[in-house]
């Protein structure tokens, strides 16, 4: 299957449960931030620039799991910021599978390996990490070296501990495919477990516009996208797809996947924030939706983003008939875990731009001490 078999009863079960009760508007997928602060600096990112005034600020785990369970999506995205910076994300992530929740950690994997001890493997818990390109792109991309080697040896590691993991990829103008594709390849031979992929977003705050497409250039871009890597087991749905390649249309869910921070609950999505709300009930009355979505909006002209469009087709948004066999088809066929072959590591020396599978020999392998997080004025420490 291409998702574990318990992550897929838990939605159907979810989604059943909302329409017998005939709810309009409901979350998929909690984006939880509980810090905006990180290690890196990459270029496509806007949240280290949009929350500059507030980036020392964190939620407590308290604060994080009530907001999850005013909320009560089946799945929670904890991101940020850099969520392994977050002095308590082990105590955070036992609380929130605690309460039957299925996790999506999302990391630039710089410390995987540090804070790997803290968590056990269950297949309600994924390592997602990001990865853009091959070694020379993607240290280019976060703008700093040896990020790609440390990330992939943290996937070593947490494949090696008995980990789920996938990878995320952002899509850009001037993303080389083929390199994606041999990207994929040798993540495949290392064990990852699925493939996440969707076309660069245009926050507000980046200054450096050109690297974002237009949503002709998206639709031209992941024609090619499906020719190389449909082989893999892809986590974004065919219908989705469908739509990045101009095959369909569908209408932005902003809702599916709600966004919670330090500030509150940031409406109307994921890219734009015209107000920060208090509570989710707050964000799902008050936000007008209908001044939001292409046609209505300038900023959502576009926008094709995975967090707005993906809930749209897991919900029937614009349903067409053999939607439901092609979901099903999808979802059977998949098959997670990679080529597993103990040789992956040692025989993938060579990946092209730059990646020798070596790394140099340092202390990150030790358990991290929180004290390193924060500063001594309480603050917290960007490393």
């Amino acid at each position: 299957m291409r998702f574990p078999l318990k992550l897929t009863a838990k939605l159907t079960k979810y989604l059943v449960g909302k329409r017998i009760r005939g709810e309009e508007r409901f979350p998929l997928v909690m984006m939880l931030e509980p810090l905006h602060a990180c290690n890196l600096t990459c270029t496509g990112c806007g949240r280290i620039r949009e929350y500059k005034s507030t980036i020392n600020e964190m939620l407590t785990v308290e604060q994080c799991i009530a907001a999850m369970e005013e909320c009560g999506a089946p799945v929670v995205s904890i991101c940020g910021g850099e969520p392994t910076i977050y002095p308590e994300l082990g105590r955070l992530v036992r609380e929130i599978l605690a309460r039957g929740r299925h996790i999506y950690l999302c990391t630039n994997g710089m410390f995987i390996r540090k804070r790997l001890h803290e968590f056990r493997p269950t297949t309600s818990f994924f390592w997602n990490v990001h990865l853009d390109g091959l070694e020379r792109t993607h240290d280019l991309a976060v703008e700093r070296d040896g990020v790609f080697r440390e990330a992939i040896e943290g996937i070593k590691a947490a494949k090696a501990a008995g980990f789920l993991v996938c990878s995320n990829t952002t899509i850009y103008k001037e993303t080389d495919l083929n390199e994606i594709a041999e990207l994929y390849a040798y993540l495949h031979e290392l064990g990852v477990d699925g493939f996440m992929i969707s076309p660069a977003y245009s926050y507000a705050a980046v200054q450096t516009k050109d690297i974002f497409m237009s949503r002709e250039e998206v639709r031209e871009k992941f024609q090619q996208v499906c020719q190389l890597l449909e082989k893999y087991n892809l986590m974004t749905s065919p219908i989705y797809l469908e739509y990045l390649r101009g095959e369909r249309e569908l209408m932005c869910t902003a809702w599916g996947n709600p966004t919670y921070n330090p500030r509150g609950w940031k409406g109307p999505c994921y890219l734009i924030t015209d107000a920060h709300h208090a509570t989710f009930r707050e964000f799902i009355e008050n936000t007008p939706w209908e001044r939001y979505g292409r046609g209505r909006d300038p900023r959502c002209q576009d926008c094709m983003v995975h967090v707005g469009y993906e809930p749209s087709a897991v919900l029937g948004a614009h349903h067409k008939l053999g939607d439901n066999w092609k979901m099903l088809k999808w979802q059977l066929s998949g098959r997670m875990g990679g080529a597993r072959r103990e040789s992956a590591a040692s025989g993938a020396n060579s990946h092209g731009n730059g990646h020798n599978g070596s790394h140099a020999t340092d202390d990150v392998g030790r358990p991290v001490d929180p004290a390193e997080l924060v500063s001594p004025d309480g603050s917290l420490r960007v490393l």
